[in-house]
């Protein structure tokens, strides 16, 4: 009986062995949600950014840019949620307190000479916050599905830096 007790014990120990690294491969780590969270933020500042250089930009290029990251940003932030959901990820309904008060400040230029230089700096900055916030999640990311993400967001928002590096406008090759 007691050869018995022990095999089963040992069959339980082996099989909680192998399947634990499946289960903790499911669990989302603090990175992976980190991660949705923030890009999730990123992208409504980009949107709420872009609607607001179609209001209020002086420049043809910067309307135009914005538009392509409203476009843009809204089609990688409804992948984003979706796979949040899929993960149990709760996302905040706004940007940052941060995010929020950048916007404000460029939006206090609005009417002026100086909104297209501060919008353009602005996303300058944000599309590097948001880059490196993509290569570390490349990187460290342990959710397959979050790093994927990633890893097709990237070119994207490569994309959106070129357009505005340097706080210098870019008009894009191609919005469609």
């Amino acid at each position: 009986m007691r050869k018995r007790s022990v095999a089963a014990a040992l069959a339980a120990v082996a099989l909680c062995g192998t399947a634990a690294p499946h289960a903790f491969a499911q669990k989302l780590a603090g990175q992976d949600s980190t991660f949705l969270v923030q890009v999730h933020q990123g992208n409504l500042a980009e949107i709420a950014a872009g609607q607001d250089a179609g209001r209020h930009a002086r420049t043809a290029c910067v309307k135009q840019v914005g538009a392509v990251l409203v476009r843009d940003h809204t089609k990688l932030d409804a992948d984003v949620k979706t796979l949040a959901g899929k993960l149990n990820v709760r996302l905040p309904a706004s940007p940052s307190a941060q995010q929020q008060k950048q916007l404000a400040a460029v939006q206090a230029k609005a009417g002026t000479s100086a909104y297209d230089r501060a919008w353009l700096q602005a996303q300058d900055a944000g599309h590097r916050q948001t880059l490196a916030l993509i290569d570390q999640e490349i990187k460290a990311g342990k959710n397959s599905q979050v790093v994927a993400a990633a890893r097709n967001a990237r070119p994207v928002v490569v994309m959106h830096l070129d357009m505005v590096r340097q706080g210098i406008c870019h008009m894009p090759a191609h919005t469609g």
